[in-house]
């Protein structure tokens, strides 16, 4: 092939990759910013079978920033590392948010709690799934921001500070963090464990709607999927760690998933997540409601890609970029390569 026909196919190849790749499949850029009045130690740990990014660990001044790419597919979670003392070799440990380590790099360490989680999933069904998690308990304010994407792709964190109205019981040495009734009490209701897992058997406690009143768009427990997942394709994300005040996007947003549906081909279904009345303020919003609910099967949402909702939360559903756009594309690209050559 002469060199002026190779260009024109390279071209083709090109165009054709460019239209049929579905949105998402380039992944997400994520900027970490740090608004604190300290320095924070942001942890990063990708879930199995997914690549790990540039860092597992970083230190993050007062007032900086910090970009990483993360590619189509992958899923993981970010947060907050406090009161951290590494000495010159970096070695040393954290107040909150510690991954055991002893190291600035988490080198694949999860967070011990009570820490703020941010979770995502890149490219799942041709969008983003992600969420600000108050299960493992509390220690600094978060919000997530997309841009530049398509869908709702809301704005969601907390931004009150729990640890000023974490209540004795649950309060981590002089206040640094506030726990999750789970690690407080162990009981299996609290944890949405053994009989208590599922969302018919594991209702919101008197904890976990204190966490949601204050924070009405993070999860607040195990199965408090409906106000707390939201997706976004092809958008990158900004975390910000103390943010001053929500940001008029944020204040714009509207609140997703108000109801969770079962797929054709689902375990179960769910009709509402628990029973309850309350009120509370939190992230620029006022929030008031009530609800009963019951649910059936399984207790889980199927996802269309045969995943599970409920799971991401706890940060154990694997995620799959599903192969019906993908294959359609190459398919298109095939035979638009059989036709040059011929």
């Amino acid at each position: 092939m002469d060199p002026s026909a190779w260009c024109y196919f390279t071209l083709i190849l090109s165009s054709a990759l460019l239209i049929f790749t579905p949105a998402g499949v380039l992944g997400a850029t994520f900027t970490f910013v740090n608004k604190c009045d300290y320095t924070v130690w942001p942890g990063i740990l990708a879930n199995a079978g997914t690549p790990s990014l540039d860092s597992t660990g970083f230190e993050l001044p007062k007032d900086s920033s910090r970009l990483f790419q993360a590619p189509t597919g992958w899923s993981g979670r970010f947060w907050g590392r406090t009161g951290c003392n590494f000495d010159g070799s970096g070695s040393g440990s954290c107040i909150t948010g510690d991954c055991g380590s002893n190291q600035v790099e988490c080198n694949g360490a999860g967070a011990a709690p009570p820490v703020t989680l941010a979770e995502f999933t890149l490219g799942t069904v041709g969008q983003d799934f992600y969420d600000v998690s108050l299960v493992d308990g509390y220690n600094l304010p978060m919000i997530v921001e997309g841009t530049g994407g398509s869908g709702l792709c809301a704005s969601t964190g907390c931004t009150s500070d729990l640890n000023q109205q974490c209540p004795t019981e649950l309060k981590v040495g002089d206040g640094n963090a506030c726990r999750s009734a789970c690690e407080a009490f162990g009981s299996p209701e609290y944890c949405c464990s053994g009989a208590y897992n599922s969302p018919a058997t594991c209702r919101p406690s008197v904890y976990s709607e204190m966490f949601k009143a204050a924070c009405p768009r993070s999860y607040s427990y195990a199965y408090d999927d409906a106000t707390s997942t939201f997706t976004c394709a092809g958008a990158d994300y900004t975390i910000t760690f103390c943010p001053s005040s929500p940001s008029q996007k944020s204040s714009r947003d509207p609140t997703p998933m108000t109801s969770t549906t079962t797929p054709q081909g689902g375990q179960g279904s769910v009709t509402g997540i628990g029973t309850g009345t309350g009120t509370g303020t939190g992230f620029g919003y006022s929030v008031t409601g009530s609800g009963s609910g019951s649910s059936s099967g399984s207790g889980e949402t199927m996802l269309a890609d045969g995943t599970y909702l409920a799971g991401l939360a706890m940060g154990d559903s694997p995620r799959r970029l599903p192969l019906s756009g993908l294959q359609s594309g190459f398919s298109a690209v095939t035979v638009l390569i059989l036709l040059f050559l011929l």
